[in-house]
């Protein structure tokens, strides 16, 4: 039995392995240039301080300045003020 096993495993090992073509067209890689040019949009950070006299201030920064200005509306919304 162990002979048998071993012979197979020797034929196996010695028989040469070929791709044809079509099987070697499947694993090239191809460059879609629409997928390179998406990047992720950065959050606008706000630093928010309130004084001693209960009254709100804040930074914001970020790459978008049509972001900054909605940011800045809304907390202006949210703290009544508007």
């Amino acid at each position: 039995m162990r002979v048998y096993g071993f012979l197979l495993a020797a034929v196996m090992l010695l028989t040469p392995i070929s791709l044809s073509a079509a099987e070697k067209d499947g694993f090239q890689f191809k460059k879609q240039p629409e997928l390179q040019q998406i990047k992720p949009k950065k959050p606008v950070k706000i630093k928010l301080r309130r004084s001693p006299k209960n009254e709100y201030t804040w930074e914001l920064a970020g790459d978008d300045a049509d972001e900054i200005v909605k940011t800045d509306r809304r907390l202006r919304k949210m703290l009544n003020l508007q």
